[in-house]
């Protein structure tokens, strides 16, 4: 699937002045918030960090929760109307709230765990 696939689209991840990773939003896994994320990028907000296995940040994103679900695996990406915030699994987790799943990130996930509280996380499309 290329970058203009409709059912997927490949974005960059970026943890401003520490690392990058190429990610996946997935239209198929809740279409209408990766439809709204996708005309709200790019996106930028501060890191902030829920114990030790998930990074978030917020956005101006307006989404209810779509195809929820608890259970998360390291690398995935979820959106939470909480905040209206993007979530990035640092490990598998099992949430107490259930979230929209969108995508996944494809390279360098162990980056994450570097990201401190207050970082600035951006998510944009690779233009060509």
């Amino acid at each position: 699937m290329s970058a203009g696939s409709v059912s997927s689209s490949t974005m960059i991840l970026e943890i401003k002045g520490k690392s990058k990773m190429s990610c996946e939003l997935k239209r198929h896994l809740s279409p209408k918030t990766v439809g709204i994320i996708l005309r709200s990028i790019p996106l930028d907000g501060n890191a902030h960090l829920m114990g030790q296995n998930i990074v978030y940040f917020e956005t101006k994103v307006n989404s209810g929760v779509e195809r929820q679900k608890k259970e998360f695996k390291k690398g995935d990406i979820a959106f939470t109307p909480v905040g209206s915030s993007i979530c990035l699994f640092v490990a598998d987790v099992i949430t107490s709230k259930p979230m929209t799943p969108i995508g996944k990130i494809l390279t360098n996930v162990d980056s994450l765990k570097d990201v401190k509280s207050g970082d600035v996380i951006s998510l944009y499309q690779l233009t060509g």
